[in-house]
């Protein structure tokens, strides 16, 4: 799996980081971004739940 954060949809809710922490992260100006766009395989659940769980659909499989 592979994934991306879209930096005009991104609000910096933080729910992608509190789910997945090994995934995403925050920037300094407090946006998501993927830390790695390849998902290892023992992530995949929890990043799936993040971008089903972004209140802004700012995360998408790519």
């Amino acid at each position: 799996m592979k994934v991306t954060v879209d930096d005009q949809r991104c609000r910096g809710h933080g729910v992608c980081t509190t789910l997945c922490p090994e995934v995403f992260t925050l920037t300094d100006d407090g946006y998501a971004e993927a830390i790695t766009s390849d998902v290892p395989t023992e992530f995949e659940a929890a990043t799936q739940e993040a971008i089903e769980c972004c209140p802004e659909q700012a995360i998408s499989k790519i």
